[in-house]
């Protein structure tokens, strides 16, 4: 690491541009050098966090089990500031990344940035406000989501804008001809249909609106899962990554909570990962493959209540786990023929039949959600944690399942 630090210490010399803009000699090497480095840190770091927390959490349990509570929220902290110290340092070696290549960051990331300020702030607001009263709290919520739904159409607009410029494409790639419009749009109407439908039908009886509870755990299961998505195991030239569990935070969040806050929650999730990892050349392309396909994995929940998988909260989990990562792979797989069929090449660089090539190169989905489900169902295998879940979710006797009748849930 030392010596990839002195490497790249190389090539930061720097020059000013026609327009006065800060160019470096050699391009993004020492960004390149950076990330790598710190992600292989990152990731033994996070890694033997989890092995000492875990192991002092069992020592407290089983020695100390009066201050396992206090401990938990010690442990919980720490993490938290992890994942803090990860955001941070990452974002902003991707900005700068972005910045040096000129691409995007003028017209797309300052209006992201914008909306990710907005939403941080609006958290922050409307927990303040629910110190005080719930009318208060209700009105800062409204006020606060008026202001993130404006920043989120501003953002869509400069995307527009950008996709109309033709550079799109340029950047990544391939040539606007290629790109298939309207398989595009159908596609993203197509799973958003689906998504709607699970939804409606597997969402009854969750809890409706937005609580404090609510809305600090979003924020928080977020900012975790974001953290570690920078935590990668390896990554895919043209998009996407395997990465240290980084969805199993947004799943927890949507097994406790239910699928319509998950979904809420995969939506702004997707977001960001538009922001950390853009490859974006036209408007249901980047539905597609950020906001709907993240929405899918707030999907999780699913079959948690329903009765015949009370005490199998594994199984669930994994059946939730599963159904999100199909919806998921399929937005990827429609991105990937009607949006990025100019990569469809074999190892000999001979064209290959763009179907197979979207599915095989998308299938790394499967391993990124193999390492989720194996994590989850071992942390769902702790009676206490499934009980501290039952505590915060929709109380199972309010209700409606396949196997209860309305007389027997009165």
């Amino acid at each position: 690491m030392f010596r990839n630090f002195l490497l790249g210490s190389a090539f930061l010399d720097s020059f000013k541009d026609e327009n006065g803009s800060k160019r470096y000699v050699y391009g993004d090497v020492w960004t390149g050098i950076a990330q790598d480095a710190l992600m292989k840190v990152f990731l033994y770091s996070a890694i033997a966090l989890a092995v000492v927390l875990l192991a002092v959490g069992i020592f407290v349990r089983f020695r100390k089990t009066e201050i396992l509570k206090g401990y938990l929220k010690t442990a919980f902290t720490l993490a938290l500031g992890f994942a803090a110290t990860v955001i941070v340092t990452m974002l902003a070696l991707e900005f700068f990344d972005m910045h040096e290549k000129g691409a995007l960051f003028g017209i797309v990331i300052y209006p992201s940035v914008a909306l990710g300020v907005t939403v941080v702030l609006s958290i922050a607001a409307c927990y303040v406000c629910s110190l005080f009263s719930k009318k208060t709290f209700r009105i800062s919520l409204i006020v606060c989501g008026s202001l993130c739904a404006a920043a989120l159409i501003a953002l869509f607009v400069c995307l527009g804008v950008y996709f109309a410029s033709g550079n799109a494409a340029d950047t990544n790639g391939v040539s606007q001809e290629s790109v298939k419009n309207l398989p595009l749009y159908l596609c993203s109407l197509g799973i958003i249909a689906a998504i709607a439908l699970i939804c409606v039908f597997m969402g009854k009886g969750e809890e409706k609106g937005f609580e404090t509870k609510h809305i600090a755990y979003a924020a928080v299961c977020i900012s975790m899962s974001f953290a570690l998505s920078y935590i990668k195991l390896f990554t895919m030239p043209q998009g996407g990554s395997v990465t240290l569990a980084s969805l199993l935070p947004l799943m927890l969040y949507s097994y406790i909570f239910g699928v319509r806050k998950g979904v809420f929650a995969g939506v702004i999730y997707g977001i960001l990962q538009a922001v950390q990892d853009p490859w974006i050349l036209h408007p249901a392309q980047f539905l597609l493959d950020y906001p709907i396909a993240f929405a899918a994995i707030g999907i999780t929940g699913m079959f948690r209540r329903i009765n015949k998988f009370g005490k199998l909260p594994q199984v669930s989990f994994t059946l939730g786990a599963i159904a999100a990562s199909c919806i998921r792979f399929i937005c990827h797989v429609f991105s990937g023929v009607f949006a990025f069929s100019e990569f469809a090449f074999d190892g000999s660089g001979n064209p290959m039949n763009v179907w197979l090539y979207s599915t095989g190169y998308n299938s790394f989905v499967f391993i990124d959600i193999a390492i989720v489900i194996v994590i989850g169902a071992l942390v769902l295998s702790s009676k206490s944690f499934v009980r501290e879940l039952d505590r915060h979710s929709t109380p199972k006797a309010e209700i409606k399942t396949e196997e209860q009748s309305p007389e027997e849930i009165k």
